[in-house]
């Protein structure tokens, strides 16, 4: 066996690390990059391993790992200790350091990143980094057993290296306290942006929605054309007000323009407007909504259904932004954002003629395309929801909940008519309903009995049943499944309330825990 080294040997050979250690912090390109190649040198003098240096975040109250030798990255997320939980946590609340000659025998040893080594074949020395009176975390090591006092020396080399790496550990700390902030604040401006660019009267959680809530986001403060696309009834024009309103046009005109209720005899006047006397009818000069839109937005909706010609002079004022009214010979200069939507198939009507290709390039700069209801079914409830509070209030009643066979109902269903569909279902429902919840018997007929159900009918005793059936549940849901309770709700007796039941489908055991 070895003789130990005597003391002025090891003192030397203590100087010479710290003098390799000190070269190593001055080469360094910044300070808090010196940090790991100078405990590299330290476990290597000390033959020990794991070097491991944990930063104190005095807020949070807790010690995490900020930089690990040989630990990999799931161990690195598991070393976090509460101020005086285990050793670590308990040297970085006292600023006293600790040794340990055998991890087996120590139970304040938590072993959360040494899953894989044996238990009693290691000691672990740990020592605080401080500034003054400011701990700023520890550096922790682990090594073979050998003598308490052996593992004191090494306390004690390791605390001065930590004294000498202190400000640029205190750099390390600031970056990442610096880089958690910036994060924090990044994620907190895109819930502030999310929640701008998704206001009321835009109602979503899907993943679909959110990707239309950054389209708006990205496109909102752009003087870029935007094409909605999307069925009737999918919120088209909601889209357009967002991107007007969370832009930087919100305080100048938003104007709206039906293009398929317009007819084709005045949808040019109605656009550009007209001089006195351009045709029958028109007794004074009069503004078109291109020029009442100046500074602002103008929203074409349904631009899929405008005539060739129209097209031809739709395109000169997206190209040029100007534009004569009818009968006149005026060129009017506008500086106008164009926000178009349309059910159509605008590629498709464009590759077969029916729609000028260099028009539709011209309006689909930036597309954003809202899906049917039917593909983003999430969205059913939280719609349902805040129509049932819109049309409850609107009406005084005190209508609270939609009752859980009416959602199934509700999410089950194609709503051809989207979101549009949706809201007047819901309204249709709160006129019929007097309790405080939205039942069955409430429902349009169309979704009590939808016609492409094999068998569906919608003769007398169909909606008799559907309607008894709607009652008896309510009963039963405000008795919690009670059959007494509930048939003195409906002022009839339990024995019928239990046969009924039976033959309408009903469990009252079902309701006990509604």
């Amino acid at each position: 066996m070895e003789s130990p080294r005597p003391a002025r040997d090891r003192r030397y050979d203590e100087l010479e690390a710290l003098n390799r250690i000190a070269a190593v912090m001055a080469d360094a390109p910044n300070p808090a990059g010196a940090v790991m190649p100078a405990l590299k040198l330290l476990e290597s003098h000390l033959n020990m391993r794991h070097i491991t240096l944990a930063l104190l975040d005095s807020g949070a109250g807790q010690v995490s790992i900020d930089l690990a030798a040989d630990l990999t990255s799931e161990q690195i997320v598991r070393g976090r200790y509460r101020l005086g939980e285990g050793v670590t946590g308990k040297v970085a609340a006292t600023g006293r350091p600790a040794v340990i000659p055998s991890i087996a025998d120590c139970p304040d040893f938590l072993a959360r990143t040494t899953q894989g080594c044996r238990r009693g074949d290691s000691s672990f020395v740990c020592v605080p980094v401080i500034i003054g009176k400011e701990i700023l975390g520890t550096i922790s090591m682990h090594g073979a057993i050998r003598p308490e006092n052996e593992l004191w020396e090494c306390a004690r080399l390791l605390g001065t290296v930590a004294a000498m790496l202190a400000q640029a550990i205190r750099l390390r700390r600031e970056a990442r306290e610096s880089h958690a902030a910036l994060a924090d604040e990044n994620e907190r401006l895109r819930g502030r942006l999310k929640n701008r660019v998704a206001p009321r009267n835009i109602i979503g959680k899907s993943r679909e929605m959110r990707i239309v809530f950054d389209q708006i986001a990205q496109a909102a403060s752009s003087r870029s054309t935007v094409l909605v696309n999307g069925e009737t009834g999918t919120g088209k024009e909601l889209v357009a007000e967002a991107l007007h309103y969370n832009g930087d046009r919100a305080d100048k005109p938003f104007v709206k323009v039906n293009c398929a209720a317009l007819p084709e005899s005045l949808i040019e006047s109605e656009l550009f407007g007209h001089e006195k006397g351009a045709f029958t009818g028109a007794v004074a000069r009069r503004q078109g909504r291109f020029e009442q839109a100046d500074g602002g937005t103008i929203f074409l909706d349904e631009i899929g259904d405008i005539s060739q010609l129209m097209q031809v002079k739709l395109l000169r004022v997206l190209q040029e932004r100007e534009f004569e009214r009818v009968g006149g010979r005026e060129t009017i200069k506008i500086d106008v954002r164009v926000i178009a939507a349309t059910h159509r198939d605008l590629f498709a009507m464009a590759r077969e003629g029916r729609f000028r290709s260099d028009l539709f390039y011209r309006i689909n700069v930036f597309p954003i395309y809202l899906l049917p209801l039917r593909r983003r079914q999430s969205d059913i409830p939280l719609l349902a929801e805040f129509f049932l509070d819109k049309y409850a209030r609107n009406a005084g009643k005190r209508i609270v909940s939609i009752s859980p066979e009416v959602m199934d109902i509700l999410s089950r269903h194609a709503w051809p008519g989207n979101v549009r569909e949706l809201e007047n279902c819901i309204e249709h429902a709160v006129i019929l309903a007097n309790g405080s919840s939205i039942g069955v018997e409430h429902l349009p007929a169309s979704l009590r009995f939808p016609a492409d159900e094999p068998g569906a009918r919608m003769d007398f005793k169909s909606q008799v049943e559907s309607f008894e059936r709607g009652l008896i549940a309510e009963a039963l849901r405000a008795t919690r499944g009670n059959l007494s309770q509930a048939a003195g709700l409906l002022g009839t007796t339990p024995r019928i309330i239990a046969y009924r039941s039976r033959q309408l489908g009903l469990d009252p055991v079902a309701f006990s825990t509604a």
